[in-house]
């Protein structure tokens, strides 16, 4: 097949959560970026330089009022984790734009029963559902569906704190799930599987700092006990993590079968970057909790790539220029429809 020219092609992305990884990326890979901002939040990315033009729109929900400009640009749209909490999927998904991966495989990620389902299936160790808030009888954390960062979740261990928390968040009407709260290091994984080669590749690691959780234990527990504190696990930022190199076997297993699986229920597949949200026990087990099948935040410690990355790449290679690499890879050898769904 005849091959294409990165520069006739942009690439654009919301200006938020990873946008300026994926347009810095972009910019490393000869393209011409564009950032979809809403009015008045612009600044970073004039002000880093990543962003060769800026559309602005009034909110996130008014990006379809920018898609004909889009289209006329030639750009690939790189969706992200505001792109589900803020735009219609159904509308989304009916996206006339290029756009990068498999937009099926976001109905998973945006609905908490599906992701288990997948885990599930795919063979991997998940912690216990609770269907009926009565039968609580251990610590469980109480989560929403889409990708609120956090926002809201609570933690209780018995029905009575179920319902007293749940009323004091008011989201008495959103979907939730009830989770086994399990003791261990919370451990995100960021992958990225090729269309191109298929080969999955480990990009990095890190931990989230959350508010307020994370904080308390600075707090003694006779203060904590007094103040009457409320935990909760509001993402604030994120913490590059280097694993025991022992557990990295598990870690691509883990992966791989989340892949293949994906390509059974959802073809061509899950591909592009994801990343398993998992809990590693002191006996080595990995509790997955959760699946992003995009880009996460926690990718953004790793700009000038992680050491992972450094020692596949040997240059400085973050997820968002993975993502560009891989798009300019697919432009060059005439195959980029294979990557755009």
């Amino acid at each position: 097949m005849t091959g294409g020219n990165v520069k006739d092609y942009s690439i654009a992305t919301i200006g938020s959560h990873t946008a300026l990884q994926i347009l810095h990326g972009a910019k490393q890979e000869g393209f011409r970026t564009i950032a979809v901002c809403e009015k008045g939040k612009e600044v970073p990315y004039v002000s880093y330089r990543v962003a060769d033009e800026i559309l602005t729109v009034d909110s996130f929900a008014d990006f379809f009022d920018v898609e004909d400009e889009l289209i006329k640009k030639n750009a690939i749209v790189i969706p992200h984790g505001s792109f589900i909490s803020y735009l219609d999927l159904k509308r989304f998904k009916k996206l006339r734009a290029m756009h990068y991966g498999n937009k099926n495989v976001l109905d998973w990620e945006s609905d908490k029963g599906k992701q288990r389902e997948w885990l599930k299936n795919a063979g991997l160790l998940l912690p216990k559902i609770f269907k009926d808030p009565e039968t609580i009888d251990r610590p469980v954390i109480i989560k929403f569906d889409g990708a609120a960062g956090g926002h809201g979740y609570f933690l209780v261990q018995t029905p009575e704190d179920f319902w007293k928390r749940l009323k004091e968040t008011g989201n008495e009407n959103r979907k939730y799930i009830i989770q086994e709260y399990i003791i261990g290091v919370p451990l995100y994984i960021h992958y990225f599987y090729s269309v191109l080669t298929e080969e999955l590749e480990i990009m990095g690691f890190d931990k989230r700092y959350e508010s307020n959780v994370d904080s308390i234990g600075r707090i003694a527990a006779k203060d904590q006990m007094n103040l009457k504190i409320e935990t909760s696990y509001d993402i604030i930022g994120n913490i590059p993590l280097v694993i025991r190199e022992s557990l990295l076997p598990k870690a691509f297993e883990l992966g791989q079968r989340v892949v293949d699986y994906s390509k059974e229920v959802t073809p061509p597949g899950l591909y592009g970057p994801f990343c398993l949200e998992t809990i590693v026990t002191p006996e080595g087990e990995f509790f997955v909790f959760e699946i992003s099948a995009r880009i996460v935040a926690g990718t953004n410690v790793h700009i000038s790539g992680s050491p992972y990355a450094k020692f596949r790449y040997r240059e400085p290679m973050s997820t968002g220029r993975r993502i560009a690499r891989e798009l300019k890879n697919a432009i060059e050898s005439g195959r980029i429809k294979e990557v755009l769904g």
